[in-house]
C-alpha cells in the first residue's frame, strides 16, 4: 500500500480509537480498499515477481541476439 494510504488509514484510526465511532473505521478501510481497487494497483510483491521476469527473459533475449550474431558471422564467412 503505497505511505500516503498507509499514513492517511494510520490517522483515521487513530481518531476512530478516540470516538465512538468503530464502524466509520471498518467503512473507511473498505472505502479505501475499493480505491485501490478500482487505482488498478499491483502489489509490491506482484511488482518484484514480475520484475525478476522481465529481467530473466531480458538475459535470455541477450544470449540469443549474441547466437545469432554468432550463426550470422559464421555463415556469411562460409561464402
Amino acid at each position: 500500500m503505497p505511505k500516503a494510504f498507509s499514513d492517511l488509514q494510520e490517522k483515521v484510526s487513530e481518531l476512530m480509537r478516540s470516538s465512538p465511532a468503530g464502524d466509520v473505521e471498518k467503512h473507511m478501510k473498505t472505502a479505501l480498499a475499493s480505491a485501490l481497487q478500482r487505482m488498478d494497483v499491483v502489489t509490491r510483491q506482484d511488482f518484484d515477481v514480475q520484475s525478476e521476469v522481465l529481467a530473466r527473459a531480458l538475459e535470455k533475449l541477450s544470449v540469443l541476439e549474441k547466437r545469432i550474431a554468432e550463426l550470422e558471422q559464421s555463415g556469411s564467412a562460409r561464402r
